[in-house]
């Protein structure tokens, strides 16, 4: 592999990747993969970096739902270092990059500086696969977690109008009633009806439950 790329022995050597951390990427020329272990890619594609201490010249990223090595003077290095990798893979709505940072052990919880979690930001952008995948890992704090605004992922689809992310959302058990900083309802940031109707019939039956629901008191018998 060393014959497809330019001697870099004459570089600087690269500080120590911090764990934790991905770097992104925009490939500056295409590539064909030589091997089968290489990851082929286009020109202005981006690619996410997981590791660069393997091997020096070549390192291992993904592309989609592809990984493999990639020549590292194939790419444009001087571009972000992703703090919180799960939230950037939530955010960009790429399902396979999500899936790699869980099996990495990223937690699906951790905040970013706003106090956003993962699944808000999937919900944000109305990225369907990735908000479903996050839901199933069956984290029950994390639906209506509330950052330094007080929005939840609720409040934030139903502002962004993603109906099918909003309907998911609730099927999940989301919390129609809390509000944010501004005292608001996820239903009042929007003026978009089937969501309104969306939220508001998941709260009728939430009180229909309850009305219908019996206490240990209800069985006592008062008749004696």
């Amino acid at each position: 592999m060393e014959g497809n790329v330019e001697n870099l022995s004459n570089q600087p050597p690269r500080p120590i990747r911090r764990p934790g951390k991905v770097k992104v990427v925009r490939a500056l020329y295409n590539y064909t993969a030589q091997h089968a272990d290489e990851l082929s890619f286009d020109e202005g594609q981006v690619l996410y970096v997981y590791d660069r201490d393997t091997q020096s010249n070549w390192w291992k990223a993904k592309c989609g739902d592809k990984d493999g090595l990639i020549p590292s003077n194939y790419v444009e290095e001087q571009t972000e270092e992703v703090e919180l990798p799960l939230h950037e893979a939530a955010r960009r709505g790429n399902i396979s990059f999500l899936t790699e940072c869980l099996k990495s052990g990223v937690s699906p919880t951790g905040l970013d500086a706003a106090g956003n979690t993962p699944l808000y930001w999937a919900a944000r952008a109305g990225h369907i696969d990735c908000v479903r995948y996050l839901l199933n890992l069956e984290m029950s704090s994390a639906i209506n977690a509330q950052n330094k605004m007080g929005d939840t992922p609720l409040h934030i689809a139903a502002s962004h109008k993603h109906l099918e992310t909003i309907e998911l959302l609730l099927a999940f058990g989301a919390d129609t009633s809390l509000r944010n900083n501004d005292n608001l309802l996820a239903e009042n940031l929007t003026c978009d009806a089937a969501i309104i109707n969306a939220i508001q019939l998941t709260k009728r039956k939430s009180c229909d439950d309850r009305d219908y629901g019996y206490g240990a008191d209800d069985y006592n018998d008062d008749s004696e």
